[in-house]
Order: C-alpha cells, then sequence, then structure tokens
C-alpha cells in the first residue's frame, strides 16, 4: 500500500499524493496569470517543486504578493538569461537595475546590440515557456558550483562564492544551463507566460506584471533622467573598480577599503559642488531650491552638505521646513484607515506657504510659522526673516518637486533636486540588489538609532510608506532639474554591522519573520569592516552618517 501525505490550504481545501511527491503535483494548480508561484508554510518558503514528505498546511501565494512577485521576477531572468545563451551562447547578460516599474540590463558580445537582437530573445523566450522546460534546484558542493561557472567564464559568480563559507550550494538549472539566483523560483518555464521585452539604447527593458496588476503588463514610461543619472552610477562604479559584491568583499579583505570609501565620499562631495555651482550660475533668477525624495534618500544631510556648499559661493541660505506649515490637526485629511495622512499634500496650508514665498521674494519680512507637534497647533514664536540679494532659500520635503506646492512661484525662480539611493551594486551579474532594499536597511539603522523603534516595527510600516512614495514622489521625479543619487558603493558592508543584530531580535512567529529573514540572507553576502573604519575613516558629513550616527549635522 502506497504511503500518502494530506496537503491543507488556508483556504479550507486539501489534497493528498503519495509521499515524496512534488507540491505541485499534488495540489495541481495552473500555470496562468493569477495561478500560485510558491508557497508558505508558517514563516518558510515552500517553492511549488519541493518534495513532500509529510503532512503539511499551506498558504498559495500568487504574483500579487511581494514573495510571489519577486519570484516570477526572478525567474523571468533566468528565462531571458536562458534565451540568450541558446542564441548567443558567448554573450555575458547583465541585470542592471530598476526602471520605471521594468528591467534594464545589458547583453555584451563584440557588436554592438541593436533592436534586431532583442527581438530574437524575445522570440526564443516565448518558445522557452512553450516548451515548458523545467527549473530544477540542485544541491552540489561549493567546489563543483565553481567548476561550472570556471566553464562559464563568470568571474563575479567566483568572486561572490569566495566569501561564501558553506560546503553546498543550491544552483537551479534549465537544460543544460546552471545559475545561481538568491531566492526560490518557479517549477518550469510554463508559468511565465506574461512578460515583454523591449531595445532600450544600449540595453533591453524586461516588463512584467505587478502587484497592482497581476494579469496585464503595463506599457513602458521612459524616465529620461532617472536613466541618465544610473548611467553615470555605471560610470562611477567603473572609476571605483567595484560592479558586484564579490568586487567590494575584495575591497575589504585586502584593506582598500579606506581609499575606496574616501573615493566615493569624494565623488559625492564633487557632485554637491557642481550642483552649487549650477545654481550659482544662474543666481540671479534662482530663489528657491526643492529637494525631494523617498524615504532615507539622505535629503537632510543632502540639503545640508548643498548649504555648505552655496555659502562657499558666497550665497546665505535659508531653510524653510514644510512640516511647519502643516494645518491644524483637525483639518489633517484621514487615510483610508481613519488615521491622519500627513504625507498627502493637503496636510500643508498650501496658500499660506505660497503667499509667504511671494512676500519673501518680493522682498517683504516674513513672521515664519512653527508647528507644535504636542498641540498640533501651528505657533506665532515671532520668528521673522527677510530675503537680501545673496539669500536663497532650500526647502526640504516629499513634495517638493510636486509643481502644486508652489504654483504662484515662477519655474526660473525654483530649482528642484531629487535625492535617491540608487545602488550601483549588484550581487553578481544576473542578481541584482534593489534600491528599495537599499533604503530599508538605512531606515531600520536609523529608526532604532534616532526614533525608538525596532526592526520589526520599521518593517510591518514599510508597506505604508512605500504606497506614500508611489503617490507623491515618484510620479513627480522627472520634473527634477537635476538628480543625486545618494548611495554609497561601500555602505552595505557598513550596515550589516547595525542592521544584522536588529533584524536577529525578530521572533520567529512575527509577520516581519520572513522579510528579516530575506534581509538576513541578503547581508550575509557581504564581509564585515572593522570597527576601525567606521569610526575613523568615514567623514562625519557622510550620508551614511545619518543613519548610522555620528553625524556633524545631528
Amino acid at each position: 500500500m502506497k504511503r500518502t501525505v494530506k496537503v491543507a490550504l488556508n483556504d479550507g481545501k486539501s489534497y493528498e499524493g503519495e509521499v515524496g511527491s512534488r507540491l505541485i503535483d499534488i495540489i495541481k494548480t495552473g500555470k496562468e496569470a493569477g495561478d500560485p508561484v510558491i508557497a508558505k508554510q508558517g514563516n518558510e518558503i515552500i517553492e511549488l517543486s519541493k518534495q513532500i514528505h509529510y503532512n503539511v498546511s499551506l498558504e498559495l501565494l500568487n504574483t500579487k504578493s511581494p514573495i510571489g512577485h519577486r519570484t516570477y521576477l526572478r525567474s523571468l531572468t533566468f528565462l531571458l538569461i536562458k534565451a540568450v545563451d541558446e542564441i548567443y551562447p558567448d554573450a555575458r547578460v547583465v541585470i542592471e537595475h530598476s526602471l520605471s516599474k521594468s528591467i534594464y540590463g545589458e547583453i555584451h558580445f563584440p557588436r554592438e546590440l541593436n533592436e534586431q537582437d532583442i527581438d530574437a530573445v524575445k522570440e526564443k523566450m516565448i518558445e522557452i515557456v512553450q516548451r515548458d522546460m523545467e527549473i530544477e534546484k540542485i544541491k552540489i558542493s561549493k567546489e563543483e558550483a565553481l567548476k561550472i561557472f570556471e566553464s562559464y567564464e563568470m568571474s563575479d559568480k567566483l568572486r561572490l562564492l569566495k566569501y561564501i563559507d558553506i560546503p553546498y550550494i543550491n544552483l537551479y538549472r534549465c537544460g543544460d544551463l546552471y545559475d545561481y539566483f538568491y531566492g526560490p523560483m518557479v517549477p518550469s518555464t510554463g508559468y511565465l507566460k506574461l512578460f515583454d521585452l523591449k531595445y532600450y539604447k544600449p540595453g533591453f527593458i524586461l516588463m512584467y506584471p505587478h502587484e497592482d496588476d497581476i494579469y496585464n503588463i503595463k506599457p513602458f514610461k521612459d524616465l529620461p533622467k532617472l536613466a541618465r543619472v544610473f548611467k553615470e552610477t555605471e560610470d562611477w562604479a567603473k572609476i571605483l573598480d567595484v560592479a558586484d559584491v564579490g568586487a567590494l568583499n575584495d575591497a575589504v579583505k585586502s584593506e582598500d577599503i579606506n581609499e575606496l570609501i574616501l573615493v566615493a565620499e569624494g565623488l559625492h562631495e564633487k557632485k554637491i559642488a557642481n550642483i552649487a555651482d549650477k545654481i550659482y550660475e544662474n543666481k540671479e533668477k534662482i530663489k528657491i531650491v526643492l529637494i525631494a525624495g523617498p524615504s532615507s534618500s539622505g535629503k537632510t544631510t543632502f540639503s545640508k552638505r548643498l548649504a555648505v556648499q552655496l555659502r562657499v559661493l558666497g550665497l546665505k541660505p535659508k531653510a524653510i521646513s514644510l512640516d511647519d506649515y502643516f494645518v491644524d490637526r483637525e483639518f489633517t485629511p484621514l487615510d483610508e484607515k481613519g488615521n491622519y495622512d500627513f504625507e498627502r499634500l493637503e496636510s500643508l496650508d498650501i496658500d499660506l506657504f505660497n503667499k509667504h514665498l511671494t512676500a519673501l521674494l518680493a522682498g517683504r519680512e516674513v513672521e515664519l510659522p512653527v508647528f507644535n507637534f504636542i498641540t498640533g497647533k501651528r505657533e506665532s514664536l515671532g520668528i521673522k526673516y527677510k530675503m537680501d540679494n545673496r539669500s536663497i532659500l532650500v526647502i526640504e520635503g516629499i513634495h517638493g518637486l510636486n509643481e502644486t506646492l508652489t504654483s504662484s512661484i515662477s519655474k526660473e525662480n525654483k530649482y528642484k533636486i531629487y535625492v535617491s539611493a540608487l545602488t550601483q551594486l549588484n550581487i553578481d551579474d544576473h542578481n541584482r540588489i534593489s534600491t528599495t532594499d537599499v533604503r530599508l536597511l538605512r531606515r531600520i539603522v536609523r529608526d532604532n538609532r534616532y526614533r525608538g523603534k525596532n526592526a520589526e516595527a520599521t518593517l510591518l510600516s514599510w508597506e505604508s510608506v512605500r504606497n506614500g512614495e508611489e503617490k507623491n514622489i515618484f510620479p513627480y521625479q522627472e520634473e527634477a532639474d537635476i538628480m543625486f543619487n545618494s548611495t554609497l558603493v561601500y555602505e552595505m558592508c557598513i550596515l550589516k554591522k547595525f542592521a544584522q543584530p536588529l533584524l536577529k531580535e525578530i521572533p520567529a512567529d512575527s509577520p516581519a519573520y520572513l522579510e528579516a529573514n530575506r534581509l538576513l540572507s541578503f547581508l550575509n553576502y557581504f564581509i564585515d569592516v572593522k570597527d576601525d573604519v567606521v569610526n575613523n575613516v568615514i567623514p562625519n558629513n557622510s550620508i551614511l552618517k545619518e543613519f548610522i550616527g555620528g553625524s556633524c549635522f545631528r
């Protein structure tokens, strides 16, 4: 008599199958949009291809969930790499970064990539999906994995694996192609029907369904200014000779990290000085500098360093806090849960703010308000300010790029700056580091150090923060006159020292545990730096010090 196992789902359904059967063979779900791509057993992620040897209770996840979304995108990346390998076996695929909710990457071979190449790759991807090829997870020794990647001439993988201190490693195989990926995959290519691929000089744009619409591919919206910043970031990586985690670990191990830190910080200072120069060149017209960006981008430190550079040029920057223009608490709009929504534009007294700006630019004296967060009301404390011919206002806030905020001021009198942490560092050629993860780790460290919040609280509130960014910041980023990338190529090996112990405190029964575990796995790729580097090498005006402590601006 054959032994059976039972799979119970959180929707009340249950299935039986032979012991050792794959989960997908027991539950027999489909491979269309909306069907499950991954499963969760408590606080453990279960691939649909996993063999089941005992009774389990599971929750099935599709691409509407963040875990399912990442699984689909990761698998889609492997599909693209497999397609390129079949057409151009000597080509090198590099997954670079996100762009307009899509992925930008490049295919390197002796000649320049063209639109016909990308069309051929797309057709091959469709063909491989139709073949429904198995994506098999295999466990092999680290030595065997190194031999495979040596035969592929994948120096990025060899650098990465050099610092992974485990005897065995999980690879994925599709046909005769092996690769390493940071996270779970779908069982076969037949799950990956929904995608699009377009030529985007000098590389490609890979489009995929998003959590808010898992059945369709949204049209690609070009973001040329953001794309240029990423290109500039790539050039920085070449200057620093650090394009992936393995190269960064090499720098730490060889004690070249000190020089790397100083050069990275020097590049930041040069960029900030160049921005100040641009403002100074138009000082007769530019009277207001508006700075905006998503959470934990380092806007506060950036604005203060910019103010220093403006002072060097003989200007007199004056910081104006948007927080002081909040409407009284009783008039604050509410979100869908009935809580005060301080991130909505309507939470600010736009009329008063514009009235004050207009008066200041006209040379009149204005009494600046101060918002009392205890009473929830604006107060007049007799703080008066008047601009002269060297004065310039510096205003930092999430709505800075939204023209409605300063609608009464002519565009020629304003200079808008978008600040974000757009990392140029990837795990390897095929596994990118999300800019969102960089900001999240910064926020975890900062919230714990300065706001009394533990990592669990920060992780649980992150979705709300991200929703606010999608509504109030990202739609306006291309309105910026210039963009500043606040990421530092070395920062992950520093943030690890501070974030790792905080993430380890999150208990296994917490709803934040899975995300904490994912971040911990990610941080394990980085080797530790000495405390002396943190204390004595990183400058006190570094954007990173805004999060880890020790900033001269606090």
